[in-house]
């Protein structure tokens, strides 16, 4: 941890990046009532903070290290920082990138000067790929976070906090492999041990705290995917045992959450961070409202703004409901003439974000409905009491394929015999849906489907069988390696499809 201070404090990572800004968050911080203040690594000329610890790694490599090259694997802001910090120092690099990686961040690393490689579908095999080359050509691997230099190239951003706003309280930080929070946290409570320090994970990539926790590093058995620039199975060997003695607390989000704070950050500061970027303002949200917390200057680290353009539309479509702007919600209705007009009229004056309802033969029918809110959580749980009154309500608003399929599927019964439901999540590449199909559906008849693209890393896919062995369909599906969830009792299935 000495070591982390003492390169911190004779850095190089200033040859590549600059000093970014800390900006008050006017809009954020009206409503939090507190001062919210975001340091800015967006502003790198990567647009992300991976390129001090990538620079700080390779500037203090000797000469016989140099001349052997590096490598590197990463699906995005790691390989910029290491090809630029390459380049600027003369170094040839090699980056191993999983076949999923999409092309524009392809290109960003290519143009840098980086040799990319492309190998296999997830990061960990794009990581043992480069570890392989390592030793096969001989060259010098950097790693993403589990180094004591890069943790140093991190801690730059805590030694620039100091400068900036001295008089903190909390500073919230994202983490994956904790070599960010780890190099911050370090610093920070070298010089000044009353700040706290809080790391922020995605709810489906709990590595710090499931390790905290456990009292011992933990392998995760899945890793949500919507914050990739944080999906990792497990903490660093090297980051935990210091993050273990400097983190005071650690916040877990939703994805929601998370759209919620890009649209924070886009109202406050017009610029758009990825998800892994907003992790940490979704963290301070979160906490500060469930403390009722109020006075005090706030610190979140805007990690990085790396987003490919098409996920856009996933984020805005979820970024209410991170907001508890809207509510999704299921309603059944007598099928008898004046049932429809009854439901419309105790909606009142709420705004309809989305409307689907198609008649059905039986007596009773369910509404699909999106409701625009204005004060939130207590003003869906009224809107909830006011309909319980007449209707049977549901509330699907935390509903995984409520949001993701069905939500675009509403309309009909097929009532296919013996049919289960599954959501797949499988590698995105061009011809991955086809192979997908190929695998799946050769040997039981498929009944229903749905696959809309976000422009994320990973399809993911709603799909219904006919199956009279669930048991034999499943050792099928174990055989694909693809992540898969029997959602065949899920409720927002059972009432429209």
């Amino acid at each position: 941890m000495q070591s982390i201070v003492d390169l911190a404090n004779n850095t190089s990572v200033y040859d590549v990046a600059s000093v970014t800004p800390l900006c008050l968050a006017h809009q954020l911080s009206a409503r939090t009532k507190n001062n919210i203040y975001l340091k800015r690594e967006d502003e790198l000329v990567v647009h992300s903070f991976k390129l001090r610890g990538a620079y700080q790694k390779i500037s203090g490599l000797s000469a016989e290290q140099a001349k052997k090259g590096v490598v590197a694997s990463s699906a995005g802001n790691h390989a910029q920082g290491v090809a630029l910090s390459a380049k600027k120092l003369g170094i040839e690099a090699v980056i191993v990138m999983p076949l999923s990686t999409p092309k524009i961040k392809v290109r960003s690393v290519e143009q840098l000067g980086g040799k990319v490689v492309l190998h296999g579908d997830v990061y960990d095999d794009a990581y043992q790929y480069a570890k392989q080359l390592e030793q096969d050509q001989d060259l010098v691997f950097i790693h993403p976070y589990d180094d004591v230099e890069v943790m140093a190239g991190q801690a730059t951003i805590a030694k620039e906090l100091l400068e900036q706003l001295p008089s903190m309280d909390k500073v919230f930080i994202p983490v994956g492999g904790g070599g960010l929070i780890a190099g911050m946290a370090t610093y920070i409570k070298h010089y000044a041990p009353n700040i706290q320090i809080i790391g922020v994970e995605p709810e489906d990539s709990p590595t710090l705290y499931q390790a905290l926790r456990d009292g011992k590093r933990t392998v995760l058995p899945e890793v949500g995917r919507f914050a990739d620039g944080v999906a990792v199975k497990q903490i660093g060997e090297k980051t935990y045992p210091i993050a273990k003695e400097v983190v005071d607390e650690v916040v877990l989000v939703s994805n929601d959450e998370i759209c919620a704070a890009i649209k924070d950050i886009y109202e406050d500061m017009r610029s758009i961070a990825e998800p892994a970027g907003a992790l940490a303002t979704a963290g301070v949200k979160k906490y500060l409202e469930k403390n009722n917390i109020e006075g005090e200057n706030i610190v979140s680290i805007i990690s990085g703004a790396n987003v490919n353009f098409d996920r856009l539309r996933y984020i805005s479509e979820r970024a209410d409901l991170g907001e508890q702007n809207e509510a999704i919600i299921a309603v059944t209705i007598d099928e008898k003439p004046g049932s429809f007009l009854k439901f419309c009229q105790l909606l009142d004056n709420h705004a309809i974000t989305e409307f689907n309802y198609r008649y059905a033969p039986s007596q009773q029918a369910h509404i699909f409905v999106g409701v625009g809110l204005s004060e939130g959580l207590s003003e869906k749980q009224a809107l909830l009491a006011k309909l319980s009154q007449s209707f049977d309500v549901l509330d699907m608003s935390d509903n995984s394929i409520a949001k993701t399929h069905i939500r675009y599927m509403v309309g009909g019964r097929a009532d296919a015999d013996n049919e289960v439901l599954y959501r797949f999540e499988f590698p995105e590449r061009p011809g991955a849906l086809l192979n997908f199909l190929k695998k799946v559906g050769s040997h039981w008849n498929i009944s229903l489907f749905h696959y809309r693209n976000h422009g994320a890393d990973f399809g993911r896919v709603l799909i219904g069988l006919q199956a009279d062995d669930v048991s034999e369909l499943e050792r099928s599906f174990d055989e694909l390696g693809y992540f898969y969830q029997n959602e065949t009792d899920n409720k927002a299935y059972q009432y429209f499809l």
